[in-house]
Parts: structure tokens; C-alpha cells; sequence
């Protein structure tokens, strides 16, 4: 299953949000660095074009782990990232860069994506885009 999870993050790295969604699961639940769970793809997608308008992130370094079974997965990486547009409730955006470390947890069945944890310090995020 770790196939399906590295196919997730190429996709993400080349901004394809279509192949993003062909590794989940209709009813995926995507649950946003803290913020609200987001359920099925179609929310997911709306998620993506919020973030494609405020963010331009690579990630790299990426380790991932996959648990026996293949019903469970982990991924360690660097976000690379610039603020593009000021996201409400959030520092202005003035093109700024950042880098942080980040995580994401997935369950996966079927070869598909069931559900997404990801995680990140904000506090470092936004003294990054404050300075």
C-alpha cells in the first residue's frame, strides 16, 4: 500500500490534485492540522483548490513507513513552501517562505486512501511568516 501513498505525494509535488483524489477512497476522511474532519473527496478537493490559492508547498525528504498489513502508513517530510494569499485568520500574506517538518498518517483498504492525519507545528509556521 505504501505504492498508493507515494503516488499521493507525487501528485502533490506536481500540483495534480486529480491524481491526489485517485488515491483516495470516496468516503475519505481527511483531517486538517487542526481543524475540522473533512469528509469524501469532493471536500477534499475543495480543501485543495483553499490551499492552492493561499500556498505553494514542495515536500521533501520524505520518509515513509508502512505498517505490516499495509492498513496503516506514515510519512515524514520537510514542507517547503511560500505564502501566496493571506488565509483568514492568519498573518498577511507578503510572499513569504517557509520550512517546516511535518507528518501524515494514513489507513488505507482496498489500495485506496480511507483516511489522512496531517500535522505540523503552526506556531512555527506562522513565526516564520510573521518576520
Amino acid at each position: 500500500m505504501s505504492k498508493t501513498v507515494e503516488a499521493y505525494f507525487a501528485a502533490f509535488n506536481a500540483g495534480d490534485v486529480q491524481g491526489m483524489l485517485d488515491c483516495l477512497a470516496e468516503d475519505v476522511a481527511h483531517h486538517v492540522n487542526e481543524g475540522q474532519v473533512r469528509r469524501g473527496k469532493a471536500a477534499f478537493a475543495d480543501f485543495c483548490a483553499h490551499m492552492s490559492r493561499s500556498y505553494q508547498e514542495e515536500l521533501t525528504d520524505m520518509v515513509i513507513f508502512e505498517a505490516e498489513g499495509g492498513t496503516r502508513a506514515a510519512a515524514e517530510y520537510i514542507v517547503n513552501g511560500t505564502y501566496l494569499a493571506t488565509d483568514s485568520g492568519l498573518p498577511e500574506a507578503r510572499g513569504q517562505s517557509y520550512r517546516l517538518p511535518a507528518g501524515s498518517f494514513f489507513a488505507l483498504e482496498g489500495g485506496k486512501i480511507t483516511r489522512v492525519v496531517t500535522y505540523y507545528n503552526l506556531a512555527d509556521w506562522v513565526a516564520q511568516v510573521s518576520r
